[in-house]
């Protein structure tokens, strides 16, 4: 099921949406601190990763793949997601800023998020990594590569309330999928027991 992973030790997790701005701001305060290592700062990497997540709903798998020519200067782009080859428009005009502070001093090509060597992009082990070390840092043993997904699907529900767009961005085949997914099935049927009694 989409909403089970296993972490580090092979345990399985219940992958959860951040869904308030305070967690999102304590996980991109996190991402901060856990990219300044003893090799670097990766901080600037890691937060335009996540902010590309949670912004764009597209799967890590295709994040690690952008180039800097798909996002450079650009309010939206194409891309052909790698799970379902499905041709997408994203829209990147909310988090241009951040696309450009990034590349400030990059060259106009390669990889958005290169591995050292420069040659290939970070994988997506590599950016789970980046997401639990940061998620260990707030004792949260929820959080994976599918957070950011679900984060921009939950909040994106919860501002429009268009189940049936979000179900068409994530290609899923019905709206109780994408509800389940996203965790608000989850926080529905809390909410309609919160006071029940008999």
């Amino acid at each position: 099921m989409a909403n089970k992973t296993k972490d580090r030790k092979g345990s399985i997790i219940d992958v959860q949406p951040l869904r308030s701005s305070e967690e999102i701001s304590e996980f991109r305060d996190a991402l901060k601190v856990a990219g300044k290592t003893a090799r670097g700062d990766f901080s600037n990497r890691n937060l335009l990763l996540f902010n590309i997540g949670v912004n764009t709903g597209l799967r890590i798998g295709d994040i690690v793949q952008l180039r800097i020519e798909d996002v450079k200067g650009k309010s939206k782009m194409k891309i052909s997601e790698g799970k379902t080859k499905k041709v997408r428009t994203v829209e990147l005009g909310a988090i241009m800023g951040d696309i450009a502070d990034y590349l400030e001093d990059e060259p106009n090509e390669g990889y958005l998020f290169p591995s050292r060597s420069g040659e290939k992009p970070i994988t997506t082990t590599q950016a789970y990594r980046i997401l639990t070390k940061a998620s260990d840092l707030i004792g949260r043993n929820d959080i994976g590569t599918h957070t950011l997904r679900k984060t921009f699907g939950y909040h994106y529900y919860r501002l429009n309330k268009d189940v049936a767009t979000l179900m068409e961005i994530f290609n899923h085949s019905d709206q109780a999928t994408t509800k389940r997914y996203i965790g608000i099935r989850e926080d529905e049927i809390a909410a309609s027991l919160k006071d029940f009694r008999i």
